[in-house]
């Protein structure tokens, strides 16, 4: 049994149908709306949204261009995507940390053997903003993490505008982080990730 198929969350959502030909046999379209892993292949397409979504607020990226396929290459499977008739419209990039809280060298390395999940950036392109999206793929992220066995919390940093947000998904604010980006301070926030045995039994997992 292929991953995807063991997590029924991934699976392709088909929000209408098939579009038919006048003869009435349906036409191959893409699925309406699909979530996957994101690959190396993605990466372009990744940096543009989140350019846009960050530097006109910030003045910088999470994470560049070289990033993303430093981490979409080393870790494909912490990152999630969600595609629209094959566009790219949100996606999370994540990678797996070692140490209770974060640390300058959270924002470049990926410890195959760690337990924390750290999430890198949420971006939903400009288009799609304000319908809820990025909520919806936090949450479908989150059960996609009660599903990797070795993942045991999820931490992030963000802005202060960014906390209620944050906060409704589900995190809590652990303070202040350590991790400064020029100018910029941030807050560290937890998901614990809980139940993994319940869930795998009882989600297809």
């Amino acid at each position: 049994m292929s991953a995807l198929s063991a997590l029924p969350f991934l699976k392709p959502v088909h929000l209408r149908s098939p579009r038919s030909s006048p003869g009435g046999q349906r036409r191959h379209t893409l699925p309406a709306s699909e979530f996957r892993c994101l690959s190396p292949e993605d990466a372009v397409s990744v940096f543009e949204i989140e350019r846009e979504a960050f530097i006109s607020v910030s003045g910088d990226c999470p994470l560049h261009l070289d990033e993303i396929r430093h981490f979409l290459n080393l870790c494909p499977e912490l990152s999630l995507g969600w595609f629209e008739e094959g566009r790219l419209v949100a996606f999370i990039i994540g990678s797996l940390w070692d140490q209770e809280r974060l640390s300058q060298a959270a924002l470049t390395l990926h410890k195959p053997r760690g337990t924390v999940v750290h999430i890198h950036v949420l971006a939903v392109h400009r288009t799609f903003r304000q319908q809820g999206k990025g909520s919806i793929l936090m949450w479908r992220y989150l059960q996609y993490l009660r599903c990797l066995p070795f993942a045991r919390r999820a931490l992030l940093m963000c802005e202060d505008f960014l906390v209620p947000f944050y906060q409704k998904c589900g995190f809590e604010a652990l303070g202040p982080c350590e991790v400064t980006v020029g100018e910029l301070a941030f807050i560290e926030m937890q998901h614990p990730v809980r139940g993994h045995a319940f869930m795998r039994r009882n989600s297809g997992c």
